[in-house]
């Protein structure tokens, strides 16, 4: 080997490996203090596009579960508004009941205050069960509510509107016509509340029926919400078990490589040696 001072082979050797050292133990730095393997796009093209994607898959599910909470607060609202409508028509049906019999004037006249009372309630309630600027039982709305199902935006899902507007499809009484003045009028207003009491009940169902399908899909898009965290996470999330082992290896690693760029810098001081007496 030549002895010289004009280049040190050893020292640009050591400050290489030196350099490569540093290198690994900033990545692995990077690693710990973000928690990601993949951070950007530099780090794995393929990878990052990837997880990326499933990031805005999982973005765009959560705008659909805000709005299927807003839709199950809708149909929520019907149903609670509805039962209390149906209980309303079961004391309606009491009333008129009770005056198809030949009773006082004084009575039957009570009977219809109670009665008249009862169906301004009902009409009162349907017409408070709006949630969010819609009601799915005054018939304002009667195509009812549509929302996204999917990231993709293609699918949807909708809650049907029931119509319990007096005179209506449902609620067949209707205060116009129907009244407890004498025994057949109240025979006709008896015949009205229960076709109601009928068409209500099976409403509410359909009702109840749309409810569940809101909180199944609910449940299945956070459930999906899940699995897609996870995934991502599968492909960027760093290993710090790992990561925490190889930190301490290349701590060690460069404290040596410290020490060996030492020793090849003062190779160059054994030539002075030659030229001493």
């Amino acid at each position: 080997m030549v002895n010289g001072v004009n280049n040190n082979a050893q020292s640009l050797i050591a400050l290489q490996n030196l350099n490569a050292t540093n290198k690994h133990l900033e990545g692995t730095t990077d690693r710990i203090s973000s928690g990601l393997k993949i951070a950007s796009a530099k780090d794995n093209a393929a990878v990052f596009s990837v997880a990326q994607s499933l990031r805005g898959e999982n973005s765009a599910y959560d705008i659909i579960q805000i709005g299927l909470d807003r839709s199950k607060s809708v149909g929520d609202v019907a149903i609670t508004a509805g039962e209390t409508a149906s209980d309303i028509l079961i004391q309606l049906r009491e009333k008129a009941l009770s005056a198809t019999k030949e009773i006082d004037a004084e009575s039957r006249a009570a009977f219809q205050e109670d009665f008249t009372s009862l169906m301004t309630q009902f009409e009162k309630i349907v017409g408070a069960a709006e949630f969010d600027g819609v009601n799915l039982l005054n018939n304002s709305q009667p195509a009812g509510l549509e929302f996204v199902a999917d990231a993709s935006g293609a699918s949807t899902l909708r809650i049907d509107a029931e119509d319990f507007s007096f005179g209506g499809v449902n609620v067949t009484l209707d205060p116009a016509t129907h009244d407890l003045s004498d025994p057949a009028n109240a025979q006709l207003a008896l015949d009205a509340v229960k076709a109601s009491i009928t068409n209500v009940n099976g409403a509410l169902s359909r009702l109840g029926a749309s409810s569940q399908k809101i909180d199944n899909h609910a449940n299945f898009v956070s459930r999906l919400q899940d699995v897609i965290t996870e995934g991502v996470g599968g492909l960027v999330d760093a290993d710090l078990g790992k990561e925490s082992a190889l930190l301490q290896s290349l701590q060690v690693k460069q404290q040596l490589g410290v020490q060996a760029l030492s020793i090849a810098n003062e190779s160059p001081q054994a030539v002075l040696s030659l030229f001493q007496n």
